[in-house]
C-alpha cells in the first residue's frame, strides 16, 4: 500500500448508505486546522463529492476512529439514519473487529486473552497517552479485554517479531497499542507505546492494520476484509519463517461467527451476500441522540490532536 495521496483512495465495500474504506497510514480522518495538507474526508470529496453530506461539517459522517498511524478499515455513513444505525451496533457491542500487527518478540502461546483495565496517564509529560491499572498516574481505569492469535513468527530487519491478530472485544483509547506494550511486545514502529529505540531504527510506519470489519445493521451487514500489508514481497524487512496459525482460517471463522450479542438472541452470521432484512429507515435523529452519540464516539478516538 503505498503512501496516501487525495486520488488514491481505496474502497473496499460501497452501498447506498455506507462505505469502508482502507485508510492509509499517517493520515488524519479529518483536521480542523489548515496545516493538514491531505486527510481521510479531503480524499472522500475529491473522490465523491455529489455523496457529501450538507448537514455535516466534514461532509462525510465517520462510524468510528483509527490512528493517525494506523492503517485499515473504516466504515463512513452517507446519511444521519445510517450513522445512527452503525452507532446503535457499536453501542450493542455487536460490533466485530479484527486487526493484523507485527510485535516485538517471540509470542510464546499461540492465543492469549489480555484483560488489563486502561485509564489515562496523567503523568506530566504522558497527558496524551493511556496506560494500565497499578501505573503511575493512571486515571478512571476501565475494564479493557484484547484477544491475540498469533499468525507467524519471524525476523524484521534482523529483530524477533510475530505477525499477530488482534481482536478487540472494547473499545478503549490506544487499547491495542497499550495492551500488546503491556504484554511485553510492542507493536512495531509504536513510538509510543513501543521500546526506547533511536528514531532511525524505527521501520517506516507502525505496524497496525485494521482487517477485517463487519457491523450488522438492521437494515444491511456492513461487511469488509482488506488486504493484508505486512507481506515480504511489499516489505523486504520482514522475513516470516514459522507459520503458527493460517491467517486464511481465522479469516474464515470471523466470517461465520456469529455476531455478538444479536438484538433478537439468536446467532445470525453476517455477510454481505446474505443482507438482513430491511424494515425502512429509522425515524431522524433527534439532538439527544446526537449528543450521546459524539459521547460515545469520544471513547473511540484513538489520536489526540496534538
Amino acid at each position: 500500500m503505498e503512501p496516501g495521496s487525495v486520488e488514491n483512495l481505496s474502497i473496499v465495500y460501497q452501498s447506498s448508505d455506507f462505505l469502508v474504506v482502507n485508510k492509509h497510514w499517517d493520515l488524519r480522518i479529518d483536521s480542523k486546522t489548515w496545516r493538514e495538507t491531505l486527510t481521510l474526508q479531503k480524499q472522500l470529496c475529491h473522490r465523491f463529492p455529489e455523496l457529501a453530506d450538507p448537514d455535516t461539517c466534514y461532509g462525510f459522517r465517520f462510524c468510528h476512529q483509527l490512528d493517525f498511524s494506523t492503517s485499515g478499515a473504516l466504515c463512513v455513513a452517507l446519511n444521519k439514519a445510517a450513522a445512527g444505525s452503525a452507532y446503535k451496533c457499536f453501542k450493542e457491542r455487536r460490533v466485530t473487529k479484527a486487526y493484523l500487527a507485527l510485535v516485538r518478540g517471540h509470542v510464546q502461546e499461540s492465543q492469549v486473552t489480555i484483560n488489563y483495565a486502561i485509564g489515562r496517564n496523567t503523568t506530566e509529560g504522558r497527558t496524551h497517552t493511556m496506560c494500565i491499572e497499578g501505573t503511575h498516574g493512571c486515571e478512571n481505569p476501565k475494564p479493557s479485554l484484547t484477544e491475540l492469535l498469533v499468525l507467524e513468527h519471524g525476523l524484521y530487519a534482523g529483530d524477533p517479531v510475530s505477525k499477530v491478530l488482534l481482536k478487540p472485544l472494547t473499545g478503549r483509547t490506544h487499547q491495542l497499542r497499550v495492551h500488546c506494550s503491556a504484554l511485553g511486545h510492542p507493536i512495531v514502529g509504536d513510538l509510543t507505546y513501543g521500546q526506547a529505540e533511536d528514531q532511525e531504527d524505527q521501520p517506516f510506519r507502525m505496524m497496525l492494520h485494521a482487517f477485517y470489519l463487519r457491523i450488522p445493521t438492521q437494515a444491511e451487514c456492513v461487511e469488509a476484509c482488506t488486504p493484508d500489508p505486512f507481506l515480504p514481497a511489499l516489505d523486504a524487512c520482514w522475513n516470516p519463517h514459522t507459520c503458527v496459525q493460517p491467517l486464511e482460517q481465522l479469516i474464515q471463522a470471523l466470517q461465520t461467527d456469529p455476531d455478538p450479542n444479536p438484538v433478537d438472541g439468536g446467532q445470525r452470521p453476517c455477510s454481505p451476500s446474505t443482507p438482513l432484512p430491511r424494515p425502512g429507515r429509522p425515524p431522524p435523529e433527534t439532538e439527544a441522540q446526537r449528543a450521546s452519540c459524539l459521547q460515545w464516539l469520544s471513547e473511540w478516538t484513538l489520536e489526540p490532536e496534538n
